[in-house]
């Protein structure tokens, strides 16, 4: 057997794989940073052996709570990926799998690659209601793109969605994939309505670096790019200088931060309820925005989320508070989950990059029902 995870987005550390059945991998730390907990790698020479791969590490990664009741993902064609058996002791995580091919492999979530993002991005621009910015470039030298959808007008909402600030969260760049795929679809009238009253500006991937480093939390310089919204530099976190100085020429009416959670099994949102300038007003368009995605889509919830800030108590580096500071607009965060619903478990997938689309295209429909409020 050999595991490798030289490519865009790997990450384990092979420590003993002598024994397939007994092997000992440890997750790679991300640069310059203590975080860690996405893991994406290759067992090749596997075909019909049953794996014991152990991540000796497991224990002391950034979130362990999210290792309960876990199963990791795999795919023999990084197309489609599945659930297979996973433990968690307490000290280390066990994947046990028999593959059925020569090669396998195995993430933390099914992996966005920076490939795929590119092709999303050329895709997007093909029709006539997108154009493409490029917003400036990254430490390491990547391309950070602007998706704008609509026509701009004085009297026209501007939408902000951004996705991925945490690049092990792959789940966001999905869900951003549904979400424009509709917004761009001319037949469909939700989006034909919106983009008649509103301007979408999508930045995709915030963290290309990151995402192709096989980081899980941080940029290439080790920032944390959502405590970085109050004063991001050039040296440390251009990502959100560029972003930051595009919004300011747009101005926001709405913002939508999409994320996934390590360890609560749901799809919820958490607001700037700890921003004190923010008014009755917008706290109420949060209720209905999220009444209305609730009835759009079983897989969201509003019963289980983070517990509440007090009021005056919110951190104000992050994206959602200091937009929502900034711009007096509603502004929120959407967290999805790394291992399934548990409402609305499926059994073989768990959450999966199609849930992700399909929540996306459903926040649409919340939105279309708020945005005649916004101003």
């Amino acid at each position: 057997m050999q595991i490798t995870s030289n490519f865009d987005g790997g990450n384990i550390l092979v420590r003993d794989i002598a024994d397939p059945g007994d092997a000992h991998l440890e997750i790679r730390r991300d640069n310059n940073s203590d975080f860690y907990q996405w893991f994406y790698f290759r067992a090749s020479g596997v075909r019909d052996t049953p794996l014991a791969l152990h991540l000796d590490n497991a224990g002391t990664s950034s979130y362990p709570p999210g290792w309960k009741s876990y199963r990791a993902v795999a795919s023999y064609d990084r197309e489609e990926w599945f659930r297979v058996p996973t433990e968690y002791d307490g000290t280390r995580l066990t994947i046990r799998h028999t593959p059925e091919h020569d090669s396998v492999y195995y993430a933390y979530f099914a992996p966005y690659s920076h490939e795929r993002h590119q092709d999303l991005v050329a895709a997007c621009q093909l029709s006539p209601r997108c154009r493409h910015e490029l917003l400036g470039a990254t430490l390491d030298g990547r391309d950070l793109d602007l998706l704008v959808i609509g026509e701009p007008a004085p009297d026209k909402r501007a939408c902000w969605i951004i996705a991925r600030q945490h690049p092990g969260e792959t789940m966001a760049e999905w869900l951003m994939e549904g979400l424009l795929a509709r917004l761009l679809d001319d037949e469909d009238p939700v989006a034909r309505q919106l983009l008649a009253r509103a301007v979408f500006y999508c930045v995709p991937n915030m963290n290309p670096d990151g995402s192709f480093r096989g980081n899980l939390r941080t940029n290439a310089a080790g920032a944390n790019l959502n405590r970085e919204w109050q004063e991001p530099t050039r040296e440390r976190s251009p990502e959100v200088l560029h972003v930051r100085r595009r919004m300011e020429s747009t101005g926001v009416d709405f913002c939508l931060d999409v994320h996934g959670d390590e360890a609560l099994p749901y799809n919820f949102i958490a607001g700037p309820d700890g921003v004190a300038s923010v008014s009755a007003r917008v706290h109420g368009l949060q209720d209905e925005y999220e009444r209305l995605l609730t009835r759009a889509s079983p897989d969201f919830q509003t019963e289980h989320g983070y517990d509440p800030v007090p009021p005056g108590a919110a951190n104000m580096t992050m994206c959602t508070t200091f937009i929502a500071d900034r711009f007096g607009c509603l502004s929120m965060t959407l967290e999805q989950p790394f291992k399934d619903t548990v409402d609305s478990p499926h059994e073989l997938l768990g959450w999966s990059p199609e849930r992700c689309r399909k929540l996306g295209r459903a926040n649409l429909d919340a939105l279309y029902g708020v945005l005649d409020r916004l101003r």
